[in-house]
């Protein structure tokens, strides 16, 4: 009985032991399994990890690369702007200029005081400064005749490319004809392409609310009343002109819109120019004849216009051109040669003539003048 008992506990303990070996296998097969998958957890972590690490360093450097576009865009947008508004500045100083210079009219003819800015058309030009010479050329509308491309083209063709560049032409339109305005345009922009793409062609035109009242006046059939009309426009017409080109240039030529001009002739102004020895004279006549060829300082225009602007209803221009320096260089009680030898001095005559008068249609409706310079 005892060894029954004996041999079912010896049984009993087996079963439990081997129960027990086969849990803790279970058990650590559980364990092994759990940290095998906890290890592959780790691993795909790691992976994700370093995914993570290289996704971000590759979005770190997009994003530098982005800020530095950002970057040098807004570098390159501020400079613009500065260039822009240097630009700005540079142009609006360059009009505001010859808007001061303008502003002497309103002294003179009372009807601009209500006029805020005075300006003229500027048709075509690229707003050429700081050149050595400017040469004006007024021009208004004869009919069936016209010299303005004839004058041109013997103005422009007779410079070389340094003369050229050194240089600006400017056409005023003193008219307010629409045809005749299209007219000149239409022919400059077709003729003188190279000029006017070098800003060394200008076109201007005259507003009409430049002009005094009394001009606008259609009524009077008298000739008398129309030549006085025409003789006054026309001082008007060169004084506008000279108050555009003041700013410009060191030198300003004053032509007309029906002459030609001698071979060279602007290699001839420029070295008598430069070889004068006295720094005193006021004006230089390369003909002789009317109000052509004249040659001022720029800065002595101011000086001119205003002296015109005086006397613009009762003479005619290269008249009052003369009284200006009879005025400036004539005292009272001297002789009549005293005064004409000191006149010489500021108002020199240059000989043979560079330029003659080839209009016969004269710019006053159905008359012909037949002026040509004797000096030529």
């Amino acid at each position: 009985m005892r060894t029954k008992q004996v041999n079912f506990l010896i049984a009993f303990a087996a079963v439990v032991l081997f129960s027990f070996s086969c849990f803790c296998i279970s058990r650590m097969t559980q364990t092994n399994n759990q940290l095998i998958n906890c290890r592959n957890h780790i691993l795909e972590f790691k992976e994700n990890m370093l995914r993570l690490k290289n996704k971000t360093e590759t979005n770190r450097q997009e994003l530098m690369k982005t800020l530095n576009r950002m970057k040098d865009e807004i570098e390159q947008r501020e400079n613009l702007s500065a260039r822009l508004v240097e630009k700005k500045v540079n142009t609006s100083d360059k009009i505001e200029t010859v808007t001061n210079a303008f502003e002497i009219l309103k002294f003179f003819l009372p009807h601009l005081r209500k006029v805020g800015r005075i300006y003229p058309n500027v048709i075509i030009g690229k707003e050429k400064t700081g050149v050595s010479f400017a040469l004006g050329i007024p021009t208004v509308n004869r009919g069936n005749h016209t010299y303005l491309k004839q004058t041109l083209t013997s103005i422009v063709s007779r410079m070389t490319l340094s003369e050229e560049n050194d240089s600006v032409v400017i056409v005023s339109i003193a008219d307010s004809n629409e045809d005749y305005v299209k007219s000149v345009v239409d022919m400059i922009t077709k003729k003188f392409r190279k000029q006017v793409k070098s800003g060394s062609l200008e076109v201007i035109s005259i507003p009409a609310y430049f002009y005094p009242p009394m001009l606008h006046d259609k009524e009077s059939t008298e000739d008398s009343e129309k030549l006085e009309r025409w003789k006054t426009k026309q001082v008007l017409d060169f004084c506008f002109l000279m108050l555009y080109a003041q700013p410009k240039a060191m030198y300003y030529l004053q032509l007309e819109d029906d002459i030609i001009a001698k071979k060279s002739y602007f290699t001839t102004i420029t070295d008598f120019v430069h070889n004068i020895t006295s720094n005193t004279w006021f004006s230089i006549e390369f003909p002789v004849l009317g109000f052509i060829g004249k040659l001022f300082k720029s800065a002595d225009l101011t000086d001119f216009v205003q002296f015109f602007l005086m006397f613009y209803k009762d003479k005619p221009i290269d008249w009052l051109l003369g009284y200006i320096f009879q005025i400036k260089m004539c005292h009272p009680g001297e002789t009549t040669e005293k005064c004409i030898e000191r006149n010489r001095e500021i108002r020199i005559r240059y000989k043979p003539s560079l330029f003659q008068h080839v209009g016969i249609q004269s710019s006053f409706p159905e008359r012909e003048q037949h002026l040509k310079d004797i000096y030529y």
